[in-house]
Order: C-alpha cells, then structure tokens, then sequence
C-alpha cells in the first residue's frame, strides 16, 4: 500500500525512494487511483493536528467533535458538519508532490488555522446556529450571496484577522456571514490567541462575545445534525490518477488564452528580445511568481493554486511572443499585479459547495 510506503519512506513496486530513483516513484504514484493509495487519518502526519484540535475544543468545554475525513481540497460542505483535509496532507511523498505540482503545501501553523476554521463551520451547521436571530444580527443572513469576486477593506476593524496573516491582517472573514463566523470562531478558539485584549477596541468584539456566549450555551448539548453516509468527494472514492486530478485542477482556467491578453501583454513588456541587456518577460515573471501569487490571493480571496497556474499561463505566454523585460522590476510589478488581479476577478469563481 502507498500509505503504508509514505509512512516508512518507501516506495511502490519495488522503486526506494532515494535521490535518484524519485522522478521514477513521482511517474508510478501519479498513476495510481487515489481511492487505491490506502490513505487514512489514523497514523498519518495529519493525525496530531486532528487530536491537536480536539484538545482545544475539550479546553474549551466543548462535547462535540465534527467528523473528518479525506478529501482533495479543504472544505466543509454547506450544511454538512464534516471537515474536509487533503489527501496529501497524509502522506510525506504525496505532499513533496502537492508541492512539485502546485507550487505549495501547508505548513504546521497554516494547518491549524485552517482545521480551526473549517472546526467554525462544522459547529455552525451541526447546531444550525445560521438559522437564530442573534447569529442573523450578529453575522448576517446566511442565505446572502456567496461572492464570487472578493475585494476587501484590509483596514476595518469589523472583522477578524485569521487566515493567512499579512500586514494589515488577510480579511477572509468578508467573504460570507459563514465564513465571517468561521473566522470568528477560530480567532476565539486558538489557544493563547488573547482576542479579549486585542480586539477590545474594534467593533469585531461583540461578534467575539457572542461566539464566547453561544459556545458556552451548547458546550455540552448534542448536535441537532449529525454527519451521516459518505463524506462528500472522499478519497476513499476517487477512481481517477493523481495525475488526471493534478491535470483537471490544471484546466479550471481553461485549455488557452488563445492570445485574448496579448496586447495587454505587450503594452506591458517590450516585444524585442534581440538587446543583450533586456531580460526574457517569462523569466522575470516566474522569478516574480510566488510575490505576484500571494499579493493577488490576499485581494481576489482565489486559491493560490488557481493565481499559481494563472501566472504561469502568462509567463508561457511572454515566451510564446518573445517578450522582454527592459523596465525597473517594481513599476513593472505593479502592473502585472494589476493585471493579474483583473483577470483574476474576472474569470475565476469562489466555490460554493465547500466554505
């Protein structure tokens, strides 16, 4: 089994996995069936992180516990209380492949930030909290609107700064009344996390009061929904390859550009490659790659992967028209991020079927 080869550092079929022979084990793996790779939570590097968020909760006073499972993608589904963890955060060689193929992988601390405030949304939908006034007043109506082009006010003192942290704090809680109290629930459960203290002065406190209220209320009641069946879109039950499912996340922004950018393209880089001193515009741009990923993440509220494939769309297509990089690198930036952002929020969508 795969899972139990990920544990030890083994491989499948005979292939170790040492320096050498990794390329050949990566070919093997992304062709095996991702209901086939054994994976589970129990033993795997994900499990302390689970056992880690149950404590906190326990800490807390809290009985109940959602229910977990493996998915491709974090996400608990609308009104299911379950939380969504990605496969391959239960395998070390599948995560060394998230990350050769995505250009990211979670961290310890993105971890728990993320089990928190999936753990929100478990808790609102097991007690459908969504459905009482107070919430309603508090958060607002959970039947508005999830937006699907997400620009927010960094600044403002009304939400809670969770996710991702930056400078001014990355606003995911704007997003939704959901994720709003998602967020909040987070922010209140994170150990140490002082919210009394630090958010005593901003509006956000009553939201933190009220999350601080309504858990003490229900802290030993049972759930009024419980998870029952399959979990959605569970590893156990994808039948395609790791690399159809690395393939298909590739294409959500579609199979080409069919050169609908290219003027913009080229109003921003100089379509002359033939100076010495002028730099590829594709080699500029993926040097930049991971600046431009995280600057428009944090203002459109798109995956990193979808922003991440996105740029490397339009480096390969600087490459394609021989453009050059003769500007200084910062007022080039701005404008790539600028561009990036527009493109962003006009092609990519915010799922609605996982908070």
């Amino acid at each position: 089994m795969v899972a139990e080869g990920c544990r030890k550092q083994r491989g499948v079929h005979g292939v170790s996995v040492r320096s050498g022979n990794w390329e050949a084990f990566r070919r093997r793996l992304l062709g095996r069936r991702i209901c086939d790779l054994g994976l589970r939570i129990k033993g795997s590097p994900v499990e302390p992180f689970v056992a880690q968020l149950k404590q906190e909760l326990s800490a807390k006073g809290i009985d109940y516990v959602p229910a977990f499972y493996l998915t491709d993608s974090w996400g608990c589904p609308d009104r299911v209380p379950a939380v969504g963890i990605p496969f391959y955060l239960a395998c070390t060689l599948l995560g060394r492949v998230e990350h050769e193929q995505t250009g990211e992988l979670e961290d310890k601390r993105m971890i728990m930030q993320l089990l928190r405030h999936e753990a929100g949304h478990a808790m609102n939908y097991a007690f459908r909290l969504w459905e009482e006034p107070e919430w309603k007043n508090t958060f607002g109506a959970f039947s508005k609107p999830y937006r699907e082009a997400f620009r927010p006010n960094p600044w403002s003192r009304r939400f809670v700064r969770h996710l991702c942290s930056w400078p001014h704090g990355y606003t995911y809680a704007q997003k939704h009344p959901d994720d709003d109290f998602a967020e909040t629930f987070a922010v209140w459960l994170t150990p140490d996390s002082a919210w009394q203290e630090k958010y005593k002065d901003w509006p956000v406190i009553k939201k933190l009061q009220y999350v601080d209220h309504v858990m003490r209320q229900i802290a030993d009641r049972p759930p009024i929904v419980t998870f029952k069946g399959h979990p959605p879109y569970s590893a156990a039950r994808m039948t395609s390859t790791l690399a159809a499912h690395y393939e298909r996340k590739r294409r959500i922004l579609g199979t080409e550009f069919h050169g609908y950018y290219d003027d913009s393209l080229r109003d921003l880089f100089a379509a002359d490659r033939a100076a010495h001193s002028a730099r590829k515009a594709s080699r500029l741009v993926r040097s930049h790659r991971a600046r431009l990923v995280n600057n428009v993440t944090r203002w459109t509220g798109h995956r990193k992967f979808d922003i991440f494939q996105l740029v490397n769309r339009l480096a390969a297509r600087c490459e394609a028209l021989g453009l050059s990089a003769d500007g200084g690198d910062e007022e080039t930036m701005i404008g790539l991020t600028a561009m990036v952002t527009a493109i962003a929020s006009n092609t990519l969508t915010v799922s609605k079927k996982r908070r």
